[in-house]
Formats: structure tokens, sequence, C-alpha cells
């Protein structure tokens, strides 16, 4: 079973990909999110930036602006990267 386009009407193209780096770490690794059909739902990668480019040349990807420092997200809107920075008891 592939992967199709949806159905006019539906408004989910699952022939769209989608990129939006989140950072480039010091130690050169991207940390991007990438996402089928749908900008919002996505999942978290890292690649070396090598490995980057290929894999978004191969997907054929729409890059998505990177979002604004500060942003207001709510409880749910949170990354396993943002879980990096803090400290849990």
């Amino acid at each position: 079973m592939g992967a199709a386009a949806a159905p006019s009407g539906q408004g989910l193209d699952l022939t769209r990909r989608f990129v939006r780096v989140n950072r480039v770490r010091a130690d050169g690794f991207v940390e991007f999110e990438f996402a089928i059909g749908e900008p919002g739902l996505f999942v978290e990668l890292v690649l070396r930036p090598d490995a980057f480019e290929e894999f978004c040349a191969a997907n054929h990807v729409e890059v998505l602006p990177a979002e604004a420092a500060g942003d207001d997200r709510d409880d749910w809107a949170w990354r396993l990267a943002d879980a990096r920075d803090t400290r849990f008891r």
C-alpha cells in the first residue's frame, strides 16, 4: 500500500514534505522537525549537516521558517529538545 495524495476536499496532501530547523548544535549536528502532509504534526530528528542536506533533497522538502523565540505555546506544544534544558525532580 503506497502513499497517495488525499482526495480533493480533504486538505491533506501526503506528497508535501516540510522541514523546520530548530538549531545547529555546537558539534555541527542539525536539530530539525520533519512533517509529511501537515506541518503541525512532525517528528524531531538530528543529522550531520551533509546527511541533513541529502535528506532534504531526497524528500523534496519545503523549508519552514524557524519559530520566533518566546512564542507563546500551550502546555501540549513542547519538544523533546525542551526537556534537555529542564531540571526534573
